[in-house]
């Protein structure tokens, strides 16, 4: 049906001469542009709202009998990195669908970091079909530094390319902050060709304050998700961002960031997950989980909602969802109460596509093989692990509990007569390598890790955030060597080593970033791996085994990194060396 035909029916049906394609009888409309509940029903045609009814209107096709509960807008996610979840688009629709997420903006720079372009061409092709609008931030950093080797190079042309597809929105995180302050050309041309599509850039911009912010701001970025505390996030509302409270499975600042929250700033605010894992979202939820930790923190429910739904949807432009409304897109969900808010009626377009917490839609899976096979690495041996020191003083990388920001620490080690490493048990200090997996060049670099814990073993990933080469840690070579052959033969993801045996792996075989497999197996896999991390090679409590690692070559993030090129310290800005004396 073309456009004119179907707003005469929606039009039609707002009148009463139609009959609608669904009605919802018996509701509690949250109505967030009056912040307010009302009583009545909603109609249904052609997947949009047509209005509210009235005397004499002739039966729908279908009818939901609400029973008195809470008719609340279909929720939208402000940022996410589907990547994260280890499932490819249609798994991951299956695992926040039924959360009552209807729209997503996702920011596709993990796959494109290994993929390129054909990254962007992959997840639009697998969104296309689901029981949620998924739209996309064309990448703006990828690579996302200089100080390592990505699979691909996305410049200012590769954005016109794609820029003016309907559903890319704009320019996703850009996370190169002195990129845009000191007049990068590169940087400023990506903006200047998403401000040629009249398009959004999304920013990334922690830590950035006063003149900074300004030279940043400059380029018109939108948005920002890493702020850290209710100052830095009133300042970059004042100076016209949007703020995303962020729950994810790593990084969270909603619960530090509510407090800054007003009525005179509640609507440059809006939710998103960032980065969030099967197990966060089966057993906590997606942004229903965001609604319910404000709410429980003593937001008020109507608030929380309006941060959930229509300040997503203005942020990202999307003008025709995000509240209950004539000609609005028909998402809804069906909560019993407000406080407790726990979505168990899911409709999309006016379909019910999912009820108490089971995913009623079954579609087929898109064709990965443009992004799968994605591990070209040069020739290993064990040689290619040693690692040769001029000193018995030492920087390490130390692993920090409870998030991916990690320390400096300084150690006295031991060497062979060659100068080599030798693993010590009575230290807990293993070897950390990460290895070029794109384009076979050889660039490797090792260097050592504290307070892991790992004892008598390797464990390897190809998530490797961001520019996704093979990182592995060990305290022996021969495991480390292994774990990377394993994981480069079998196309990516997760493994476990011990004494030249397999004890346990996740493939990825979608750009050795994605499962093919759903979320519910990703997560029982992922909890038995990490289970074997824990009890088998001892990792420390309170570090997650797998997502720390993920971590670990991420130069973004303070304080000392590992990348393929050397040893990077975040506050210094530079690589430096592992002797320390």
């Amino acid at each position: 049906m073309d456009r004119k035909s179907e707003l005469k029916r929606i039009i039609n049906v707002a009148s009463g001469r139609e009959a609608a394609d669904l009605e919802i009888r018996n509701c509690r409309i949250v109505d967030v542009f009056n912040r307010r509940v009302f009583e009545g029903n909603v109609y249904v045609a052609c997947g949009r709202i047509a209005g509210f009814g009235g005397q004499g209107f002739p039966p729908a096709a279908e009818t939901v009998d609400a029973a008195g509960s809470y008719l609340v807008p279909g929720l939208v996610n402000g940022h996410v990195h589907i990547e994260s979840s280890h499932c490819s688009p249609e798994e991951f629709a299956r695992l926040v669908v039924p959360c009552g997420t209807t729209t997503a903006i996702a920011d596709p720079h993990e796959i494109c970091n290994v993929c390129g372009i054909e990254g962007v061409d992959y997840m639009l092709r697998a969104s296309e079909n689901l029981p949620m609008d998924i739209f996309f931030m064309f990448p703006s950093c990828v690579p996302a530094t200089g100080f390592e080797h990505a699979g691909a190079d996305l410049l200012a042309d590769s954005v016109r390319q794609r820029i003016n597809h309907p559903r890319i929105l704009g320019l996703g995180e850009l996370m190169n902050v002195p990129g845009v302050c000191f007049c990068d050309d590169d940087v400023l041309e990506k903006v200047v060709a998403c401000e040629e599509a009249g398009k959004h850039t999304d920013g990334h911009s922690p830590n950035a304050t006063g003149s900074m912010l300004d030279a940043y701001m400059d380029a018109l970025i939108m948005s920002d998700h890493e702020c850290e505390t209710p100052e830095e996030m009133q300042e970059k509302i004042s100076k016209g961002m949007y703020v995303m409270l962020r729950e994810g499975s790593a990084c969270k600042n909603l619960l530090r960031l509510l407090p800054g929250v007003t009525p005179g700033n509640i609507d440059r605010c809006l939710f998103c997950t960032d980065d969030r894992q099967p197990k966060s979202i089966l057993e906590e939820g997606d942004i229903d989980n965001n609604v319910r930790l404000a709410i429980g923190a003593g937001m008020d429910p109507l608030d929380a909602i309006k941060i959930a739904t229509i300040n997503g949807a203005m942020c990202h432009r999307l003008y025709d969802r995000g509240a209950i409304a004539p000609g609005y897109v028909a998402d809804f969900l069906l909560v019993d109460d407000l406080k407790t808010f726990v979505p168990r009626l899911v409709i999309k377009s006016g379909k019910v596509v999912a009820e108490n917490g089971r995913y009623l839609f079954d579609g087929p899976k898109c064709d990965a093989s443009s992004v799968s096979s994605r591990m070209k690495v040069a020739p290993l041996s064990l040689d290619s692990f040693a690692l040769k020191l001029k000193s018995d003083t030492v920087r390490c990388i130390q692993a920090i509990p409870g998030g991916v920001v990690t320390g400096e620490y300084i150690a006295k080690i031991k060497r062979d007569a060659e100068g080599n490493w030798i693993y010590n048990p009575d230290q807990d200090i293993v070897k950390i390598s990460v290895i070029e997996r794109h384009h076979a060049t050889g660039y490797m670099y090792s260097c050592l890790f504290a307070d892991y814990g790992l004892k008598h073993g390797a464990i390897g990933t190809t998530i490797a955030h961001d520019s996704h080469n093979l990182i592995v840690v060990g305290d022996n070579d021969a495991d480390m060597l292994c774990v990377a052959q394993y994981l480069i033969r079998t196309g990516g993801g997760i493994a476990i080593v011990r004494d030249g045996q397999v004890l346990d792996s996740l493939p990825h075989p979608i750009a050795g970033l994605m499962s093919d497999r759903t979320g519910a197996e990703v997560d029982a896999k992922l909890t038995s791996m990490h289970r074997i991390a824990r009890e088998e090679l001892k990792i420390n409590e309170g570090v997650d085994p797998l997502m720390t690692l993920s971590f670990m070559a991420l130069a973004v993030i303070p304080k000392l990194k590992i990348t393929d090129t050397g040893l990077f310290d975040y506050d210094q800005f530079k690589f430096v060396p592992i002797e320390a004396d």
